[in-house]
C-alpha cells in the first residue's frame, strides 16, 4: 500500500515543505497530513507503511527515514530529531515504537 492511498499527496507535500528547514515536530506533522482526524484503524495502516522491515515496530533506524515513508522527497531526520521523536512516542521505554504507541501519539 502506498502512503497516497491513505493520505492526500498535496497535504503530504505541504507538511514536508513546512519541515524542510525547521526542526521536525511529529505531532504537528501528523496533524498537517490529516492523520489526527483519521480513525485508529487507518493510522495503523500508515504505521504499517512506515514499518519498512515488517517487524511490528518502528525502530530508531527506521525512524530516521520516516519522512521518506511519506514521500521520496522527504528528508532524513537528524539524530536529535530521531531521538526526540522516539522519546515522545516510546511509552514503554523499549527503544522502539509499537503500533499502539504510534496511534496514541498521533491522536494525543
Amino acid at each position: 500500500m502506498a502512503m497516497t492511498d491513505l493520505l492526500k499527496a498535496e497535504e503530504i507535500k505541504k507538511a514536508l515543505e513546512a519541515f524542510a528547514g525547521e526542526t521536525f515536530d511529529p505531532k504537528k506533522f501528523f496533524e498537517m497530513v490529516g492523520m489526527k482526524a483519521m480513525s485508529a484503524e487507518n493510522v495503523k495502516k500508515v504505521f504499517q507503511v512506515l514499518d519498512v522491515d515488517g517487524s511490528g515496530f518502528i525502530e530508531e533506524e527506521e525512524l530516521k527515514f520516516v519522512l521518506k515513508g511519506f514521500s521520496k522527497e522527504g528528508r532524513d531526520l537528524t539524530d536529535s530529531e530521531t531521538t526526540a521523536f522516539l522519546k515522545a512516542a516510546d511509552k514503554d521505554g523499549d527503544g522502539k515504537i509499537g503500533i499502539d504507541e504510534f496511534e496514541i501519539m498521533v491522536h494525543e
